[in-house]
């Protein structure tokens, strides 16, 4: 773990990294070959596909069939934002036909890099797995070959969620985070945090924290849609055991709100956010910090920054989520000394000696840096090593 308990860092943090930057100027800090499936239907086909051709990677989803109008929309953009991801160097996509795969091949091609399609209809699984392979094949061994370059902090787009949350999180390694952005966004780095229903209670807060009234408006109507729409509509009686969760009443927070504020403390002291993004949608507005509007389950959440084009995801978690990501290394903080005891092994950044006194936040917030530098430059996080590879597509509604 980066941070020792006397809250010093292993090294002073060096703001430059080793990243691949790719065809449309943008650095990733991995070097991926995906295998993407279109739809569920094809992910028997892509897991062949990476099982036949080692370095490569399937990311097996459950949808993908008779969705339409927004619903398909998201759809299209996570799967097009995913294979666009700096992180991934190329791209094989399989569907079940030819047209919607072609229409993620072309989105993916946008961005310069080599990816092709293939349709299982009119060939069957066999026939169209050898295909795949082969061009699989081809793309990995030209992506081993790519050689990385010396980037500056400026290309690095940095994501955030919390989960698992208790009391230690809005104590401890959500304002760690939050320190970190108050550092890195005036740098010129990309950050962005969301977590739509997880604010409420604290929504005129982060309604006075958008970087003018009207991005503050329009943040409003994105927070209030979500409650009117979803969670109003659709709920039985309230959202005990879901807002907040069992695991955070029994982490000692008390409500929504409590939970709320908590979060808020990951956007630090003096950042502001720029715009306000829909699900899985890349930024446009140039470096800073942005919202977007996102479930707050994590694994749907870090998918959602994935497929908007972040590359480093910092995650603080008080009782030990153990989410990872197939594409994005997702680096986890902790303030919490049970979880550190118990589940150590998922941790990056130990930042309890900000509950014991022995750590400032100042302290907490250089060591997270250095982590995600560390991260940036090639090592691997704990999620990354102990396999997990959460990748969970947000659906809207019911399909046709």
């Amino acid at each position: 773990m980066a941070a020792k308990k006397n809250g010093k860092s292993s090294h002073k943090s060096n703001l430059s990294f080793q990243g691949w930057r790719r065809e449309n100027k943008r650095v990733g800090v991995r070097n991926h070959v995906i295998i993407l499936p279109l739809d569920d239907l094809s992910n028997a086909a892509c897991e062949a596909v990476a099982n036949n051709i080692k370095g490569t990677m399937a990311l097996p989803h459950h949808y993908g069939r008779l969705q339409f109008g927004e619903d398909l929309d998201l759809h299209f953009r996570t799967l097009i934002g995913t294979g666009s991801n700096p992180n991934v160097a190329a791209v094989v996509v399989i569907g079940i036909e030819d047209g919607w795969t072609k229409r993620v091949v072309d989105g993916i091609a946008k961005t310069g890099k080599p990816v092709v399609g293939f349709g299982i209809e009119g060939h069957g699984d066999i026939a169209t797995i050898a295909k795949a392979s082969y061009k699989a094949k081809e793309f990995v061994q030209w992506a081993s070959e790519l050689p990385r370059e010396e980037c500056g902090i400026e290309d690095l787009w940095v994501s955030t969620k919390c989960g698992e949350s208790d009391t230690t999180t809005g104590l401890g390694s959500c304002p760690t985070v939050g320190n970190m952005y108050d550092k890195l966004i005036p740098k010129g780095i990309y950050g962005v945090f969301g977590e739509t229903t997880e604010i409420t209670g604290a929504e005129h807060i982060c309604k006075e924290r958008a970087a003018t009234k009207a991005i503050g408006e329009k943040w409003y109507k994105v927070w209030k849609a979500y409650q009117d729409d979803v969670i109003e509509a659709y709920k039985v009686d309230d959202l005990s055991e879901s807002q907040p969760t069992k695991g955070n009443i029994a982490g000692g927070l008390s409500s929504i709100e409590e939970k709320a504020l908590g979060n808020l403390e990951k956007i630090g002291r003096s950042c502001t956010y720029i715009d306000v993004l829909g699900p899985a949608e890349a930024p446009a507005a140039g470096p800073g910090l942005y919202y977007m509007d996102t479930s707050s389950a994590a694994a749907e959440c870090v998918t959602l920054m994935a497929a908007g084009g972040y590359v480093v995801h910092t995650f603080p978690t008080g009782q030990g989520n153990i989410i990872g990501n197939p594409i994005v290394p997702v680096v986890k903080i902790s303030a919490n000394p049970k979880t550190l005891r118990t589940m150590g092994e998922h941790i990056d950044v130990d930042v309890t000696g900000i509950l014991r006194r022995d750590m400032t936040l100042d302290t907490a917030g250089d060591s997270l840096i250095d982590m995600v530098m560390r991260t940036a430059n090639g090592r691997l996080t704990a999620a990354e090593a102990l396999g997990h590879r959460e990748f969970v597509m947000t659906k809207l509604y019911r399909s046709a």
